[in-house]
C-alpha cells in the first residue's frame, strides 16, 4: 500500500492483490470481465449492474451498490481500456473517487495469476479516517482475490 498526499487536501491509497489460480486464464477472465458476477466474490458488493451486460468493453458503464465500514455507497463507473482475455482498467464517475484494473496472466495452460489494483482517493473529513479505510480496502481486496480463486476452482 502506497500513500500520497497532494496539497494536503487529497489522500490517495494505492492498493493491490494477486493470487495464483489453478484454472486456465480464459476461465478466470470470463469471471473477472463480467461485472454481473462481482457480488459473488467482492466483499460488500450487493449489486452491480453493467451496461451492456456481458464481458467488459471500452465504454461499459457500471452501477454498484456496496457497504464499507458500516456505510452504504453507490458508485458509478466506466471501463476505460480493455485487452480482451488479459486486462481491463476502470474509473469511477460518481460516488467514491477511484480507479483500478483487473489483469489475468497465464503461467501455464491450466494456471494463471489474477492481479487486482485500486487507487482510492479521500478528501475532506474522510481524510481523518483515510488510513483506516485504506487498511479495510486492502484487506477486502486481498480477500476478494481469494474468493475469486475459490469460485474459479470449484468443481464444475
Amino acid at each position: 500500500m502506497t500513500i500520497s498526499t497532494e496539497h494536503r487536501r487529497i489522500s490517495e491509497y494505492q492498493l493491490s492483490a494477486h493470487v495464483e489460480i489453478d484454472r486456465p486464464a480464459a476461465l478466470v477472465w470470463a469471471l473477472v470481465a463480467d461485472y454481473r458476477i462481482d457480488p459473488r466474490w467482492r466483499h460488500g458488493v450487493s449489486r452491480m449492474q453493467p451496461t451492456p451486460a456481458g464481458a467488459v468493453q471500452i465504454g461499459t458503464t457500471t452501477d454498484e451498490a456496496m457497504r464499507l465500514a458500516g456505510q452504504s455507497y453507490r458508485n458509478l463507473g466506466l471501463v476505460t481500456a480493455v485487452r480482451p482475455g488479459e486486462h481491463f482498467a476502470w474509473r469511477t464517475t460518481a460516488g467514491a473517487d477511484a480507479n483500478g484494473s483487473r489483469t489475468v496472466t497465464p503461467v501455464a495452460e491450466d494456471r494463471c495469476i489474477l492481479h487486482l489494483a485500486v487507487a482510492a482517493r479521500v478528501t475532506g473529513r474522510q481524510r481523518v479516517i483515510g488510513p483506516l479505510l485504506a487498511l479495510m480496502l486492502q484487506r477486502n481486496l486481498s480477500a476478494d482475490a481469494y474468493r475469486l480463486k475459490e469460485l474459479a476452482e470449484r468443481p464444475q
